[in-house]
């Protein structure tokens, strides 16, 4: 079928709380990036989508705007219907075809949005959707009335695409019906046949803890798994703060760095970039650079961080063994595992945190330096 779509925008809904997840669906993260990271790229891999309109809280965007330019943002209201209108709302007046779309629907396939989207051009509405599997019965009290015919039944999806002013027409004379589950229902309403575009039964919605971990098991990516190591050495110095994995250890010495001397996150960060395969540190905060000299060697990790969602990644495990004669470590073990987990966003349990003395041999044995050795495993996709 010849692209026929001339400009076409999609509104994408993902405002909604996510009561039954526990926190906002669109947000979880699925194979190394937001749930709804991996739909607007859908849409940006879509033949003749020139328009994005996402319709998601002012917290949600950094997130996105992390991976994408140009996207164009709406506020949620407090229905879909809502949430839909205030997206509209935001479309270009030279849009033909609009397609709005659920946020939690990640894994819609390009192709099928193209032809709906061409469907919709030519025929005013066409939705996305696939064959009822199972046999359904309609039930009253707990008991079945009648068993219907599922050869006839189709379970609508997103995106459902129309024509630019059918649904301007469909909003404005029926925006308020508060049973409406879909925009299809308002258009049927308006006289106008909605055409059904046959679908795949990935293009599932994320609703559930099992709906998150049938999508991640369809994800089309190759995963590979990398190791790295990192190492630094500081000394300590009297009078200096003493930071060790982000957390500051009383001590009457600190160590003495061109930044705050966290050596734990140092050698932790150069175990990440190392897996990575993207450098070291020194070439990213270099200590020659004077603008630098003092920072916080968290704002290190979090650009390190930025590094690993930059190459698709995350971080599976940490292990990190400093070696100290002071001060003693054990006390704080939990302490720098709660921080490191704070850091680098991973949870508790993978992280390990432990300390060996040096046998009073040397400068560290003499407790006038500290050293850190650290591995990273990292989980890395192939693709966006």
């Amino acid at each position: 079928m010849a692209n026929k779509t001339g400009f076409s925008s999609v509104v994408i809904v993902a405002g909604g709380s996510g009561k039954r997840m526990g926190r906002p669906k669109q947000m979880l993260p699925l194979g190394g990036k937001p749930v709804l990271a991996h739909t607007v790229q859908a849409f940006k891999n879509t033949a003749g989508v020139q328009e994005i309109v996402v319709v998601t809280p002012p917290e949600n965007r950094p997130a996105l705007d992390h991976y994408f330019q140009g996207l164009i943002y709406a506020d949620p209201g407090s229905t879909r219907l809502e949430s839909v209108k205030n997206g509209f709302s935001k479309v270009s007046p030279q849009a033909q075809t609009v397609a709005v779309h659920d946020g939690a629907r990640p894994l819609v396939n390009p192709a099928a949005i193209a032809v709906c989207l061409q469907t919709a051009a030519q025929e005013g509405a066409a939705v996305l959707a696939v064959p009822v599997k199972d046999t359904v019965k309609v039930c009253q009290n707990g008991v079945v009335q009648k068993t219907l015919d599922r050869s006839a039944l189709w379970a609508a999806q997103t995106p459902q695409c129309y024509q630019r002013e059918i649904l301007a027409e469909a909003l404005e004379k029926f925006g308020t019906e508060k049973d409406a589950t879909d925009e299809s229902q308002l258009v049927e309403k308006l006289g106008v046949k909605v055409r059904v575009v046959p679908s795949d039964y990935k293009n599932n919605k994320i609703t559930t803890p099992e709906d998150l971990v049938f999508a991640e098991a369809l994800l089309d990516e190759k995963v590979i798994y990398r190791t790295g190591f990192g190492f630094d050495l500081h000394r300590l110095e009297a009078g200096r703060k003493l930071f060790i994995g982000g957390a500051e250890i009383p001590h009457t010495k600190g160590f003495l760095g061109h930044s705050d001397g966290d050596l734990v996150l140092h050698a932790l960060c150069d175990a990440v970039l190392g897996a990575l395969c993207a450098g070291e540190i020194g070439v990213l905060f270099p200590p020659t650079d004077e603008s630098i000299k003092g920072i916080s060697s968290v704002t290190i990790a979090k650009k390190v961080l930025e590094i690993v969602r930059s190459h698709h990644a995350e971080i599976e495990h940490m292990d990190a063994t400093i070696i100290t004669e002071e001060p003693k470590m054990k006390p704080h073990y939990e302490t720098v595992r709660k921080s490191l987990s704070a850091v680098f966003e991973i949870p508790l349990e993978r992280i390990s945190f432990k300390s060996k003395s040096h046998e009073h041999v040397g400068e560290i044995g003499r407790g006038e330096a500290a050293m850190c050795q650290a591995v990273a495993t990292l989980k890395i996709r192939s693709s966006l």
